[in-house]
């Protein structure tokens, strides 16, 4: 079969500028000209278009996230979580489990974040992002009323029960110092306080304004808090490290919050007059253990 070069050579001109013609105009009027085909969907893009934040929480940790008198879920970070949500203008769905499940629902994608009074320590930002702190504090000791639980000195600890979550920053520090774990899974103050009193444990080692403020609470269980204080701590909602998209969004808002006062008038209703959110004076006095986590 013979082909006229000419021919065939104009048929391909006429044929490529049909298809430039094409790709530059869309049938509706709208130019695809400038679109970046390979930037993909962020994770807030995501939550943006289902209108739904999900973050994990305990619901059993007085007065940071817990069920109220009208049994509604309330706390310092779970109404700090209602305001970012809020003003980013989303839906929030929390999700109550224990502290163990907290960090895996975050990594597997089952939540977009997790707030429960979480460390931002370094082996945590191996895996996980942080968003810019609104609590801060240090290690606390809630012991027996009767005998302080036989802890005088941070070696006291030795031997004796520790009561908490298994994967807390506070029960891997119990460990390290040779106390005996026992753990739970996602139990009220009240059910630490009545085995301490028990001696079912000897002591719950935990954020110093969290103990405390349960303490108050729950002053005719036979608990009250230890003299030893240590380890200052600075606490943020857990994100996934997947893309920063999130952090990105709730950072200024929390700078926002922070600087309206919000957030200092939302911790002294919970923590009974305590203005956690901005850094504590003095906290270079504190002992300092390196956690082995």
């Amino acid at each position: 079969m013979i082909f006229n070069k000419k021919k065939l050579l104009g048929g391909i001109a006429v044929l490529s500028s049909f298809m430039l013609a094409a790709c530059g105009n869309s049938t509706d009027g709208n130019s695809t000209e400038g679109t970046d085909l390979s930037v993909s969907e962020t994770q807030w893009d995501k939550i943006e278009e289902k209108g739904v934040w999900k973050v994990a929480t305990s619901g059993t940790l007085f007065p940071s996230s817990y069920h109220g008198e009208d049994n509604e879920l309330t706390g310092y970070e779970i109404e700090v979580v209602k305001k970012i949500a809020d003003r980013l203008d989303v839906e929030i769905e929390f999700m109550e489990m224990g502290v163990d499940g907290m960090l895996t629902a975050v990594q597997s994608g089952q939540v977009d974040a997790a707030a429960n009074g979480f460390d931002i320590t370094a082996k945590r930002e191996e895996d996980y992002l942080f968003a810019d702190p609104y609590k801060y504090s240090f290690g606390g000791l809630v012991v027996r009323t009767s005998d302080d639980s036989g802890i005088k000195t941070m070696e006291d600890w030795e031997g004796k029960k520790a009561a908490g979550g298994a994967t807390t920053t506070y029960m891997t520090l119990a460990k390290q110092l040779g106390a005996e774990p026992v753990t739970y899974d996602n139990a009220t103050n009240d059910i630490f306080f009545r085995d301490v009193a028990s001696e079912r444990t000897d002591f719950i080692p935990n954020d110093y304004y969290v103990s405390n403020t349960a303490v108050q609470k729950f002053a005719d269980l036979g608990v009250k808090m230890s003299d030893l204080k240590y380890n200052p701590s600075e606490q943020g909602i857990v994100l996934s490290k997947d893309d920063s998209s999130v952090k990105e969004k709730i950072d200024p808002v929390i700078a926002e919050l922070n600087e309206e006062g919000i957030l200092a008038e939302l911790s002294k209703q919970f923590f009974g007059g305590e203005d956690v959110s901005q850094p504590l004076d003095n906290v270079d006095d504190l002992p300092v253990i390196e956690i082995k986590e």
